[in-house]
């Protein structure tokens, strides 16, 4: 007989960043799950989100997915359908996404610790290392601040960097823009990301002035709901367009996909539901010959991108991965190369996702020198806040 599930839990952490992402969102937000099942299995996964609707995503898993799963078969493809049909109602992709995401983490962490294998090793690895880029929140850095950043990616091996972009005016997007391609040299890939800050007009005049710095991709320049202006825009763009980290579901990929109105998608693991939908939505990518980039939390993007089968590359934002927070019961499951910028398995061996959070907080780094916009607020110190209620 197929194990069933009995119960599932949460608790939520508040975690001050180390590197601030700005004033609107100075920490992040995890909301932590255990499922359990009648064969005496627990599985541990995790929903996530920057700023807004903590709160609200755990609602719904424990007034509405919590009540909704027990004595149902512990297989994450089956569980997921029924789930997002179950909350459909209140939306099909968004807080409710995201708060599936813990349950299906969690029955994929259960179902590799079964099998005493990784997520990686049970969905099967078919690469030994990805590329990693380094990335920053950074559009409320100085100019001084971005370069000393884009220094230390040098430093660390990477290969490719993105930088935000969407300042009031253009001509100071063209010198940060500048200064970074300076710093990393004309071999290495460089992305922007606009963060939906756009309209058309002035995306097409960005890409006249910043198109000569040798742009990998321009992401997210406008609204992620205009599909009509994303088409327009690729039509004309001649840098390729990356878009997905505010696309929620398979049908918004499709849409965007079958439109011709995207050249690289990025879908965030946790946003679009947890590994069961991001697998279906990299076969879509996959069988469209468009490529994939998934949008931030490394520990768990560097793990699945090794189980694919076209080269991909993962995001890395500075200081900001469960690990260098501090959040984690013990090492990542995954490392980034100081040498070459790529990301690998660690060689711990722990079975499925291969982390679990343990609620402690990172020290905070020294802040000699640092301004308020790059130092961890001080309002928060050095805390975490958690909460089963």
């Amino acid at each position: 007989m197929p194990a069933r599930i009995t119960g599932l839990t949460t608790r939520l952490i508040t975690v001050p960043l180390l590197r601030s992402w700005g004033a609107e969102a100075p920490e992040n937000h995890i909301i932590v799950t255990e499922l359990t099942t009648d064969d005496g299995g627990t599985g541990h996964g995790f929903s996530w989100t920057p700023t807004i609707g903590p709160q609200a995503v755990k609602a719904l898993l424990d007034h509405d997915i919590a009540p909704f799963i027990p004595g149902l078969e512990a297989n994450p493809e089956i569980v997921w359908d029924q789930v997002w049909k179950r909350l459909h109602e209140a939306g099909g992709g968004g807080l409710t996404t995201i708060a599936m995401a813990g349950v299906d983490l969690a029955l994929w962490d259960l179902k590799a610790r079964q099998a005493g294998s990784s997520v990686t090793g049970l969905l099967g690895q078919r690469q030994e290392s990805v590329e990693v880029y380094g990335s920053g929140v950074n559009l409320h850095y100085t100019l001084d601040q971005l370069i000393e950043q884009a220094q230390r990616w040098v430093a660390a091996g990477h290969n490719a960097v993105k930088i935000k972009v969407g300042k009031p005016e253009l001509r100071e997007d063209a010198e940060r823009v500048g200064a970074v391609r300076q710093v990393i040299g004309p071999d290495r890939l460089l992305m922007i990301d606009a963060n939906q800050r756009w309209d058309l007009a002035h995306t097409f005049r960005a890409l006249d002035v910043l198109g000569e710095y040798g742009l990998e991709w321009l992401e997210e320049p406008l609204r992620a709901d205009d599909l009509w202006a994303y088409r327009r825009l690729r039509k004309q763009s001649p840098v390729p367009i990356a878009l997905g980290e505010n696309v929620h579901t398979i049908y918004r990929f499709r849409d965007f996909i079958e439109a011709e109105a995207v050249d690289i998608i990025q879908p965030n693991i946790v946003r679009v539901g947890g590994i069961t939908p991001f697998r279906r939505i990299v076969e879509l990518a996959r069988a469209n010959s468009i490529r994939v980039a998934p949008h931030l939390l490394p520990e768990l993007s560097g793990q699945l991108a090794l189980t694919l089968a076209d080269a991909v590359s993962v995001e890395d934002v500075e200081d900001a991965s469960f690990e260098q927070l501090g959040i984690l019961a013990g090492p990542s499951p995954v490392r980034i190369s100081n040498s070459n910028g790529r990301s690998r398995l660690s060689s711990t061996g722990r079975p499925g996702l291969g982390f679990e959070f343990n609620g402690k907080p990172a020290p905070l780094p020294a802040t000699e020198g640092a301004t308020p916009e790059t130092a961890a607020p001080e309002s928060k110190g050095n805390r975490i806040e958690y909460s089963n209620s």
